[in-house]
């Protein structure tokens, strides 16, 4: 698949699991976005079933050319979920994947946004092993999804009734590798780090009128296609639809301006993470979101 870049499309990288079908649904959509150039992904913990089902969505469905890295290829467990093979189909494993903070380090640079949906093991030892060496690991912008912002940095008609009152809270991605997420936060080659976190997360819904949006305009991508495969086969069990954690941070790299932003310092303390507002600190944290122009962004061709 070739695409034609303009001026507002930008260079990605993904960072991703398949534990739930949000990250698999984000990598098609930033395979198929009209602003988005995606240069590589990389795969925790990268099991060879996970790399299966990625190099098939890559090479075998849109005959693109690009690197797949993996944290662990040796991991034990498959930790691919049954909803990717009920909907896709048998699909093989697969073997051929670098090492996942190898191909960060290549990849990555300061016009190369890296958007990360999983626990940032691949983020953390690219930062690890480019320590003491002559060809320091650098990023122009990370863009997370987790993290949260609690009571003192939302305004309280935009907290979500779950999380009223709250100022710290735990954070499924970031609590997974938790010295990488730390190390990520105050590494200073990352030039802008914005994390799309759950207190607006938690609002973001894949339902049945989305649905009928996107299979009104299915047949003009094949990415969009497949996203909107995947989701029929869900809502026919899940009818309430279901929240688009990953697909929201995907689309807010692709367009910042759907999110209200926070300049931010970003902690931990006792399992769970917080922010406390703090300018020049280059880490911005979502507090709201414009819900329209996240469907355009989705469903842009």
């Amino acid at each position: 698949m070739i695409k034609v870049l303009d001026m507002q499309t930008i260079d990605v990288v993904w960072d991703m699991e398949t534990c739930y079908p949000d990250d698999f649904l984000t990598l098609l959509l930033l395979i198929g976005h009209p602003r988005v150039n995606l240069k590589a992904v990389t795969v925790t913990p990268g099991t060879p079933d996970q790399i299966g089902l990625v190099r098939h969505a890559v090479n075998d469905w849109f005959n693109l050319n690009i690197p797949v890295g993996a944290y662990n290829i040796q991991h034990e467990k498959q930790c691919v979920s049954a909803w990717h093979y009920k909907v896709y189909g048998y699909i093989p494993p697969n073997y051929d994947a670098e090492l996942g903070y190898k191909v960060l380090q290549e990849y990555c640079d300061e016009n190369t946004t890296l958007i990360t949906g999983a626990p940032l093991k691949n983020l953390g030892a690219a930062i690890t092993e480019s320590n003491g060496c002559g060809n320091t690991f650098k990023l122009g912008r990370l863009v997370a999804q987790g993290g949260f912002a609690g009571k003192d940095v939302v305004p309280i008609e935009w907290q979500l009734e779950k999380f009223k009152g709250m100022i710290t809270c735990p954070s499924y991605n970031l609590n997974g590798d938790i010295k990488s997420a730390l190390a990520a936060l105050e590494y200073p080659q990352i030039e802008i780090k914005r994390f799309v976190s759950k207190n607006v997360c938690h609002q973001v819904y894949y339902n049945q009128q989305m649905h009928e949006r996107l299979g009104a305009i299915k047949d003009k991508s094949l990415a969009l296609f497949y996203i909107w495969k995947g989701m029929d086969v869900y809502l026919k069990k899940n009818p309430a639809g279901k929240k688009f954690h990953d697909p929201l941070a995907a689309c807010c790299a692709i367009d910042e301006s759907i999110g209200t932003w926070e300049e931010v310092k970003l902690y931990y303390q006792d399992n769970k993470w917080g922010a406390f507002l703090s300018q020049g600190s280059r880490t911005w944290i979502i507090t709201n979101y414009n819900h329209e122009k996240f469907v355009q962004t989705l469903t842009a061709v």
